[in-house]
């Protein structure tokens, strides 16, 4: 059991380093201009292996928010009704500034949301990260057509809002004004989602 541990613990740690260094990487130079030969010579492994753990080359910089994927689903079973749950979950994650709600101002964090939103294939590729995260999240609210249109509205509403937050923070906004409305759009957003969604997969 402690050898699987270590196992996998040194496996996440791989992951993480070559995709934190793939990233400083992609930020000095630009996503199509640094190669996957490069980041693997940097992270002193080989092409083979580093395609090993991550399939594409997106992938090395969609890690960094991996974790994030099955989140939705998750939160929704901890009650009390799924919008509810969400919605605190949200608010919560404004209130300590998550990265993933775009309610940061770091540097290093506008940065990497610059890199991901303004490099076509990152966006493609995350639109696939979403789809799953939907696939899930419809399986938590029960599955079935239905299950399945609420997922897409809630993980639609949770990227505008995030988008939103991070746009305008970008552009130069302070954290403090984006803040207040950041929570309200997102009161207003999911006030919507209850009021919108079929009662079986919001109660």
């Amino acid at each position: 059991m402690s050898e699987i541990g270590l196992r996998e613990r040194k496996k996440r740690r791989m992951y993480r380093t070559v995709s934190d260094i793939a990233i400083r990487m992609f930020l000095e130079r630009g996503f199509d201009a640094v190669s996957v030969t490069e980041v693997a010579a940097a992270a002193e492994i080989s092409k083979p292996t580093l395609f090993r753990y991550f399939p594409a080359k997106e992938d090395l910089v969609l890690y960094r928010i991996a974790d994030h994927e099955e989140e939705p689903a998750r939160v929704v079973r901890e009650g009390p009704t799924p919008v509810e749950a969400l919605k605190r979950h949200f608010l919560a994650g404004l209130e300590r500034h998550d990265p993933v709600t775009g309610l940061n101002d770091d540097p290093e964090v506008l940065a990497f949301h610059t890199l991901l939103y303004g490099t076509p294939s990152l966006v493609a590729r995350l639109y696939g990260q979403l789809e799953r995260t939907e696939e899930a999240l419809a399986e938590a609210l029960g599955d079935g057509l239905d299950a399945r249109l609420a997922a897409g509205q809630i993980i639609a509403v949770r990227r505008i809002l995030a988008q939103e937050n991070w746009r305008r923070i970008a552009a130069g906004e302070s954290l403090d004004a984006v803040g207040e409305d950041a929570v309200d759009a997102a009161e207003r957003a999911f006030a919507v989602l209850a009021r919108s969604l079929p009662a079986g997969v919001t109660e």
